[in-house]
């Protein structure tokens, strides 16, 4: 009796470890029965494919000009994470809405796949703007950008430079560029920082002359009680059949992984340098209260000009904003597009 208890507490633990939380309308896989779903291909200014899904709310006018909305996909992730749920609560609403793949990462080119390279990041957007623009049936002068997590810094940096992107929002947003220099609530260490320039550096000898390529960071492929918390909560999406996705040509142990020898590139991005330049132009940041990662959106909101808005979302951390239905203030969304590219 002892031991099958025992049995049953190992078996109980390993459940807890990798079982998916779907409370709070979780529902990263939504299909909309109101919203028509198309892939696309277009070429950004590097000429490389960029891939997305092209939604648009069924029985729209095609001889009308609409509105349009580009929605970016959590850093690590791609847009069958996230950004397609949000891409078509959105097209619901009347807007035709993009969740593209950003450079490197799901469908879209480029090599090393999980290549951390900020400036083509931002650069999707904008040929996701030529995109959109030089269809027939949209009105180039009311095109939007949403970026979550850290699509958020990555649609900031090409609305600085792009005047045609006219609202922009953020949810559950992570600085790049800050949370590489310094960690969550400046935990990192100058000395710290230095040794994991140094460790790239010396991988990229070990890769020039033909040797593996290292990943580096993302979410753990294993979790225990032991696990930090933050862990745990990218686990239960990113490992779990929460929010699981494995594109083709990848493998489950490497999707959310950045390579090493790149992703020190984050620590020259400085998203938030002369984000007031962006004004007049709306800006909206959607944090949770309990979010590790508010201190990004409200650095943003602190620096952005005028309008723009900070709304934090009650009982919300950052992945529950991902796809917690419940929680998503979809409402808000919608009511600031709607206003804004009217």
């Amino acid at each position: 009796m002892r031991m099958l208890s025992m049995l049953l507490g190992l078996l109980i633990s390993s459940f807890a470890a990798t079982a998916a939380d779907m409370s709070k309308g979780a529902d990263n896989f939504y299909k909309s029965d109101n919203v028509t779903q198309q892939k696309v291909t277009f070429k950004n200014q590097y000429q490389m494919n960029v891939t997305g899904n092209l939604f648009m709310p069924k029985g729209m006018d095609q001889n009308a000009k609409s509105p349009a909305i580009i929605v970016g996909h959590p850093m690590g992730a791609v847009k069958e994470q996230s950004s397609n749920l949000y891409a078509q609560k959105l097209a619901e609403q009347g807007f035709v809405t993009l969740a593209i793949d950003i450079s490197f990462w799901g469908e879209s080119e480029g090599k090393p796949r999980n290549a951390v390279a900020p400036d083509i990041y931002a650069e999707d957007f904008s040929a996701a703007v030529d995109y959109l623009g030089t269809r027939p049936f949209i009105d180039r002068n009311r095109i939007g950008v949403l970026g979550i997590c850290g699509s958020g810094s990555f649609v900031i940096s090409a609305a600085k430079i792009d005047p045609r992107m006219k609202a922009i929002a953020t949810v559950s947003m992570y600085d790049m560029g800050s949370a590489n220099r310094h960690a969550l609530n400046n935990s990192l260490t100058l000395a710290q920082r230095k040794q994991i320039i140094a460790d790239a550096a010396q991988q990229r000898y070990t890769e020039f002359t033909g040797g593996e390529i290292q990943y580096t960071s993302g979410t753990p492929n294993k979790i225990d009680e032991n696990s930090p918390p933050i862990a745990k909560e990218f686990y239960d999406f990113y490992r779990t059949p929460r929010g699981e996705f494995t594109p083709k040509g990848t493998t489950s142990a490497l999707t959310t992984h950045p390579t090493l020898t790149s992703n020190v590139k984050f620590m020259n991005f400085y998203p938030f340098n002369d984000i007031e330049t962006i004004s007049p132009r709306p800006m909206l940041f959607i944090t949770g209260d309990q979010a590790h990662s508010k201190e990004f959106s409200e650095d943003a909101y602190k620096r952005a000009g005028q309008p723009k808005e900070l709304y934090i979302v009650p009982g919300a951390g950052h992945v529950d904003l991902y796809d917690r239905t419940d929680l998503i203030p979809f409402a808000k969304l919608t009511s600031f597009f709607k206003e804004n590219l009217k």
